[in-house]
């Protein structure tokens, strides 16, 4: 992989380096093409933990994992263990899917230990409604209005499909689609 490895209020050792390529190349076997494959890690220091981000820039999805600790070289442990789930996890939809997801080119999928499926991991319910034409303040108040922690609607503005979030440390975020509807 192409690391990058980047430090906010910490200056990157090479016994960080070293560390952070190590545990990561667990997850280079599992990587069809890893020598082209893009990696940036962003280690920050806070006033009593360090916090370690690790994106990992696949062609058809993106893993990333971030994780806090008062010891860095256990934050590591600890986001490589969460990527390698994410991993597991995709792999394991792959197979259920029959092939219809194509994430599975950017994967060696015989290096990847299968997850054992859990209850809550299927669909048991689809619901679809109408996307209704709204700006970004009503469907605020319609999320609320409803007790959910996001709500779908199409952004009046510029016709995408859009989803309205509440963020863990307060305010609202976005999501919109790229491409507009036609």
């Amino acid at each position: 992989m192409k690391y990058q490895i980047i430090g906010k209020n910490v200056s990157i050792t090479d016994g960080i380096s070293e560390a952070v390529e190590k545990k990561l190349g667990k997850i280079e076997k599992h990587l069809v093409n890893h020598e082209e494959i893009e990696c940036r890690v962003v280690v920050s220091a806070h006033r009593d933990s360090q916090k370690i981000e690790i994106t990992i820039f696949l062609p058809q999805v993106t893993l990333r994992a971030e994780v806090s600790d008062r010891d860095l070289y256990c934050a590591i442990d600890t986001a490589v263990e969460k990527l390698e789930g994410q991993i597991r996890k995709l792999k394991t939809r792959m197979d259920r899917s029959n092939g219809k997801i194509s994430i599975g080119r950017a994967l060696d999928l015989e290096s990847i230990e299968e997850e054992p499926i859990p209850e809550k991991d299927i669909i048991v319910r689809l619901k679809s409604y109408y996307l209704k034409e709204m700006t970004i303040d009503e469907a605020i108040a319609r999320m609320e209005a409803i007790g959910h922690d996001f709500f779908l609607y199409l952004d009046k503005e510029d016709d995408r499909i859009s989803v309205v979030y509440n963020r863990r440390d307060g305010g609202y975020g976005v999501i919109q689609a790229e491409n507009p509807i036609k």
